[in-house]
């Protein structure tokens, strides 16, 4: 497969975003509350003068701690002309997925079922590949 891949720390599992959709990587310094959305939805954050929809990966995948990240880290993807900045624990380094995505036998859960498009293998070891449109829906997604 060779595909680049974010590797990252989401609800305590390493997970992987393709690094074709990620923009780049940040320290989310200030978040600006939005009164009435969901909980998974942070806020609002700037980057070089844009805003930014501050999603918090933990809780969007339904995990009932949100993301205990140290230093705030976060991938900068659009989607459909928006930006959004996804909160993850810990934002490691690229490499390169070595397999196919394959479904994973029991699963980690029903957040992860419907986040990840299946575990890929990397140098680092098995790793659930994740789905950033999924992220961004939380888990609105299934009661729509």
């Amino acid at each position: 497969m060779n595909e680049l891949l974010l590797m990252c720390t989401i609800a305590g599992r390493r997970a992987a975003i393709p690094a074709i959709e990620v923009q780049s990587v940040i320290e989310v310094e200030a978040i600006t509350p939005i009164p009435g959305t969901a909980d998974f939805i942070l806020g609002l954050t700037a980057l070089r003068s844009q805003a930014l929809t501050v999603i918090d990966c933990a809780l969007a995948l339904g995990v009932e701690a949100p993301s205990a990240s140290l230093d705030n880290r976060a991938a900068v993807v659009e989607v459909e002309g928006h930006l959004y900045a996804l909160l993850v624990e810990e934002a490691h380094d690229v490499g390169e997925a070595r397999s196919e995505p394959v479904a994973v036998p029991g699963g980690f859960g029903e957040g992860w079922q419907r986040a990840a498009k299946g575990m890929v293998e990397t140098d680092g070891g098995p790793t659930l590949l994740v789905e950033i449109a999924s992220l961004i829906c939380g888990p609105m997604r299934e009661a729509a």
